[in-house]
């Protein structure tokens, strides 16, 4: 699987969210402006591009940042060693995004995490292994990770709700303690907002075997990059790095998009952080 955002979209983030005009990260980069928004949009870099020094202009980490345009891709994942965690993804128009879904192995309850654009592939998955879906967990409520939820509800209408954003139902709103006990896994969570102003990530522990804990993230971060955050640059930045790069190195990344990733390997190679 590719990177959810090649080089171009990871610089255009940056200067968006640093708020350094076209004209000053041209100059930097060496490039006329023509060019240099050929490269944003395409992530092709021109020879002559001075990326050591746009690196230093929008913040990012330079050695990092030319990793990532040396073509650097996170070490793939096997979800084997998390036997009851599956990725799904749907496509809708021209993206794909992913939901992941959660059970324990005893009881068979499942969680949701987040909905994709259609239900039938969760359908399938939860008919296949005679699961429960008691739980459906949204890390913000961005059309693509919820595009599914009527459907969802419709099929599971006792399925209780999960969300962060100020116009879910009292009920509904995750607090800052919540432990939701799903047979002998753990589900906390931790807010994320700046991608989305509810933007916020559940931590599942407690795999058989002892797999390492995952966090699902919706669009905090991505391998390599993070969700896009013009107007709340900072804030998104310093959330990620105190909620999700502070958790255990070998914490397994689930994104709303692009592939797997942990935290060691973002902390590594992820030019937003340092």
């Amino acid at each position: 699987m590719n990177l959810e955002d090649h080089l171009g979209d990871i610089i255009r983030k940056a200067r968006l969210g640093g708020k350094v005009s076209v004209e000053a990260a041209a100059k930097a980069a060496g490039l006329v402006e023509d060019d240099y928004d050929q490269f944003e949009g395409s992530g092709k870099s021109p020879h002559e591009l001075h990326l050591a020094v746009l690196a230093e202009v929008l913040g990012l980490h330079r050695q990092k940042l030319e990793r990532l345009a040396s073509g650097w891709l996170p070490t793939p994942v096997d979800l084997r060693l998390w036997r009851e965690l599956r990725q799904i993804t749907t496509t809708g128009p021209g993206y794909s995004v992913h939901c992941y879904l959660v059970w324990d192995e005893v009881t068979r309850e499942a969680a949701l995490f987040d909905t994709g654009f259609e239900g039938a592939p969760l359908f399938k998955l939860i008919d296949e292994n005679q699961l429960q879906l008691r739980h459906l967990f949204i890390t913000h409520t961005h059309e693509d990770h919820v595009a599914a939820l009527g459907a969802i509800r419709e099929r599971f209408p006792k399925v209780k709700l999960h969300s962060s954003s100020k116009h879910a139902p009292v009920d509904q709103r995750n607090r800052a303690n919540d432990f939701i006990h799903l047979g002998s896994l753990r589900i906390t969570n931790r807010d994320t907002p700046g991608h989305a102003e509810d933007g916020v990530t559940y931590i599942v522990g407690n795999f058989p075997e002892d797999a390492p804990s995952v966090a699902i993230v919706g669009d905090a971060i991505f391998a390599g990059s993070m969700g896009g955050a013009p107007d709340h640059f900072a804030l998104a930045k310093e959330k990620v790095r105190a909620q999700i790069l502070s958790l255990p190195v070998d914490t397994l990344i689930c994104p709303g998009h692009g592939p797997l990733t942990t935290v060691a390997q973002e902390k590594e190679n992820n030019p937003f952080f340092s």
